[in-house]
């Protein structure tokens, strides 16, 4: 079992230092940064009768699935029409639907890449054919503007508010164990990683301690690696992931590790915003601590996801990479976000 968790360690590492020249790409992209009111200020009028087809990587997703049902209710809400296609992470069927959604006929074409690499050429066809193209997640060439996270800066704060909790309950005399879930093999979360080390380094220098690095997208992968990594360390009590999945599957894990009763210096911390993720927050006998989303809840997004094409149609988005905002949350705010969450 050691011998497997060294091959393990090892090959993430060397994942991990391939996908760095990648992420630093990703971070040096030149963008818009528009405060929340450049949204709120937007009149979507414009978007009544419009169509709007949406091609994303998969609705199993937790995070993708609650903003895809909101951004149905606020469209249908501005009076437009939105068709929706999951390609199941799959780029050659992605394709396939981003095409029927040309010949269906739309006015905004709004994909989430598998692999945006293999979607510029179709994207190209659809503004070639007047359709106005976002992309969200990736800075894409054959678009109008896409839709990105500064996913360094991400990183970094989720780093900062795990290193605010561990420099309140520990000391350089006794140190925090830390758990850091990424996936290096994914090149944005690569770079929410590192921006995670970041961050706690700037929050927390010399009262913790990284004692693994674990590869996990979904809360059964998480699940077994945190419980597993907590087998061989036992005194780690803080665990810091690049999504949902890793926060989830850490909180379970350290909740059976101390059999409900969670210590007051155990935390978890991590991106994205679900409900499930909230009502971990609210729970006093969670270990969640903190997460880092982006607008807020699901209608949110959904709102400024849709004052983002209402701008796109009229000709007001200057910049080809627009970047969303960052919100960092606690238990305080959960409740109001959860109460517009899908």
């Amino acid at each position: 079992m050691k011998m497997r968790r060294m091959i393990a360690f090892a090959l993430m590492i060397a994942l991990l230092a391939s996908a760095c020249a990648l992420a630093e790409a990703t971070a040096s992209v030149d963008g818009a940064r528009p405060a929340r009111e450049w949204y709120d200020a937007v009149d979507c009028s414009i978007l009544a009768g419009r169509r709007i087809g949406i091609a994303v990587q998969s609705l199993e997703n937790a995070y993708w699935s609650g903003v895809m049902s909101a951004l149905e209710d606020v469209l249908r809400s501005c009076g437009a029409s939105c068709r929706i296609a999951s390609c199941g992470d799959n780029a050659g069927v992605q394709i396939e639907q981003v095409e029927a959604l040309i010949s269906g006929g739309c006015d905004v074409l709004m994909v989430h890449p598998s692999d945006a690499a293999a979607l510029e050429e179709v994207c190209a066809k659809a503004r070639g054919k007047g359709i106005r193209v976002m992309c969200w997640d990736d800075p894409m060439e054959n678009t109008d503007v896409n839709w990105i996270l500064d996913n360094r800066a991400l990183g970094r704060e989720i780093g900062r508010m795990a290193g605010s909790f561990i420099a309140s309950h520990y000391s350089q005399e006794r140190r925090a164990g830390v758990i850091l879930i990424g996936h290096p093999q994914t090149t944005v979360l690569a770079e929410r990683a590192l921006g995670i080390a970041e961050g706690l380094e700037e929050a927390a220098a010399g009262r913790y301690e990284i004692v693994d690095r674990l590869s996990a997208l979904t809360f059964s992968d998480a699940l077994d690696a945190v419980e597993a990594a907590i087998g061989v360390h036992p005194g780690a009590k803080i665990a810091v992931g690049t999504g949902a999945g890793p926060m989830l599957g850490a909180c379970e894990a350290l909740s059976a590790a101390y059999g409900g009763v969670i210590p007051e210096d155990a935390g978890v911390f991590s991106a994205d915003v679900t409900r499930q993720q909230l009502e971990l927050l609210e729970d006093p006998a969670s270990p969640a601590r903190g997460v880092v989303g982006y607008e807020g809840s699901d209608m949110d997004t959904a709102r400024c996801c849709a004052a983002l094409f209402a701008r796109l149609l009229r000709g007001e988005i200057e910049a080809r990479n627009v970047f969303r905002p960052l919100l960092p949350i606690t238990g305080d705010a959960a409740g109001a976000l959860r109460a517009e969450m899908k």
